[in-house]
């Protein structure tokens, strides 16, 4: 399961289950911390933040997964497997074509962010306990979940990352 390439770094051709499930529990506790955030505007801002975080998963499953090294196969997120489910394989020559941009990156963004900018707002006209708790989980998965999975279990092992990725070149810039 574990190949050594290049520049002495190992990728794993097929993630194990146990890396996806946490790799999967981050963002599902983001959705979640954001729909109980936005629950205290009313269902129509609740129900409205989940349709957003299913349009950008679907986004990432029909238009990047499928331009993967990982379609088909068990990336760190089960997304590479998934998308095959439903989609044609695309082109892996198109994962690596545009070059990826902070502007790309802001739908991304905004699914933390609008539960963040919301509970600050509820914060500000009342402050309520029950809030705090998917308050504080939305930062904590956000800034050091991701960082955990990307940086530990995901990316750092990733077979097409070695090939060509463009977050990985906007995050990794400088080295």
């Amino acid at each position: 399961m574990i190949e050594i390439k290049t520049h002495h770094q190992r990728t794993i051709e097929l993630y194990p289950v146990w890396i996806i499930l946490i790799a999967n529990l981050v963002p599902l506790l983001i959705y979640l911390s954001g729909f109980l955030i936005m629950i205290r505007l009313g269902w129509v801002a609740a129900v409205s933040y989940l349709i957003f975080v299913a349009l950008m998963e679907f986004r990432v499953i029909s238009r990047h997964c499928i331009n993967c090294y990982y379609w088909g196969k068990l990336c760190a997120f089960g997304k590479g497997r998934i998308s095959s489910l439903f989609f044609k394989k695309g082109n892996a020559v198109k994962f690596c074509e545009k070059e990826m941009t902070w502007k790309d990156m802001i739908p991304d963004i905004l699914v933390s962010a609008i539960p963040f900018v919301t509970a600050i707002i509820l914060f500000v006209f009342r402050f309520e306990f029950r809030l705090l708790i998917p308050f504080l989980v939305l930062i904590l998965m956000t800034t050091m979940g991701n960082a955990f999975v990307r940086g530990r279990l995901a990316c750092k092992y990733c077979k097409q990352r070695e090939m060509g990725c463009p977050a990985d070149q906007l995050f990794n810039k400088n080295k």
